[in-house]
């Protein structure tokens, strides 16, 4: 967690998402009770559950992380309330989600989170004055746009939210799109006819490039507006990529079934739930935790700790049923 202030906070979103990093952004919009936060306090939260700015204590911290984690992964803002809807009598608003935290207190936060979406990242491989009239007007439009001529691109120069264009006009395009199909970006475009692009994507299947990977090229490159020169042509190419962004086409390539499931349950482990409370806890370093029947539980304060140590048998009784 690092000190930063509102105004801060927003030139770092801000900066993170002309990087291309995808982060969420948390508003403290009302505080009830004892609370270390203030209405317009914020932070940045990242996708690996990185926090930066000043959200609140112990007990909205870890709750605040895992639900900022959630709105990166759908790009869905959400409103939370964090405390116990009994306060108000049940009339909690509809939409708005309750996570419940810490039992020693009854302050309680509303918290708006909402994803900071990364600026688009378009690679252009080649070097013809197409290529380069298509970096000038992404970049015009304020996305992060690079021209790298063939022999100098890498897989490593695009990720899973990247568009590529393989502009090389013969050079060597066989090898440019097996380059970028090991990547997975969001897109990839060949700028040639549907012969050339045919005998291409022909040859990379017979190298053994997965057809899953080879059915995502696009070729030719671009919406068919029937042009000819080459600054149509990247008027094209741009035209089909705002389009595919705008219709939520350009998604980013799912992780295979047990990449997920690993991913997953450790996501579980290192998110454990206090069996007196019921808030999210983290299982990290420094964490109060318990051994109880070969079994460890993790607690959100030393109350929470001493309750259950009293009486262990019923708040396992409890958590089992439920």
């Amino acid at each position: 967690m690092s000190p930063l202030g509102g105004l801060d906070i927003l030139e770092q979103a801000a900066e993170m998402s002309r990087r291309g990093e995808a982060c969420a952004l948390a508003t403290v919009v009302w505080r009830h009770g004892q609370s270390s936060s203030q209405p317009g306090s914020r932070a940045i939260i990242t996708a690996d559950g990185g926090l930066h700015g000043w959200i609140g204590g112990a007990c909205a911290e870890p709750a605040v992380i895992r639900e900022a984690q959630h709105v990166i992964r759908s790009g869905t803002a959400r409103l939370l309330l964090l405390g116990d809807p009994a306060q108000f009598g049940g009339a909690v608003p509809d939409g708005m989600a309750v996570v419940p935290i810490s039992c020693q207190s009854d302050g309680a936060l509303e918290v708006y989170i909402e994803p900071v979406v990364p600026v688009p990242h378009l690679v252009v491989v080649g070097r013809s004055p197409m290529a380069r009239t298509l970096v000038s007007m992404a970049q015009s439009l304020g996305w992060r746009a690079s021209l790298i001529d063939g022999p100098d691109f890498a897989a490593s120069d695009v990720d899973e939210r990247s568009m590529v264009v393989v502009a090389t006009q013969g050079h060597h395009d066989e090898s440019m799109l097996e380059r970028a199909a090991a990547a997975r970006p969001a897109y990839i475009g060949l700028v040639g006819s549907r012969t050339r692009g045919a005998a291409v994507l022909g040859y990379l299947a017979d190298r053994g490039v997965p057809q899953e990977y080879l059915d995502r090229v696009r070729v030719p490159a671009g919406l068919d507006l029937g042009s000819t020169t080459h600054p149509e042509i990247a008027v094209a190419i741009l035209a089909e990529l705002v389009q595919l962004r705008a219709a939520g086409a350009l998604t980013v390539s799912a992780p295979s079934a047990a990449a997920g499931a690993g991913a997953s349950s450790t996501a579980q482990a290192a998110q454990p739930t206090d069996p007196v409370c019921g808030m999210t806890v983290t299982a990290g370093p420094g964490a109060l935790r318990m051994e109880y029947d070969d079994r460890s539980y993790y607690f959100c304060s030393a109350g929470c700790l001493q309750a259950f140590a009293a009486d262990p048998v019923s708040y396992v009784k409890k958590e089992t049923r439920c």
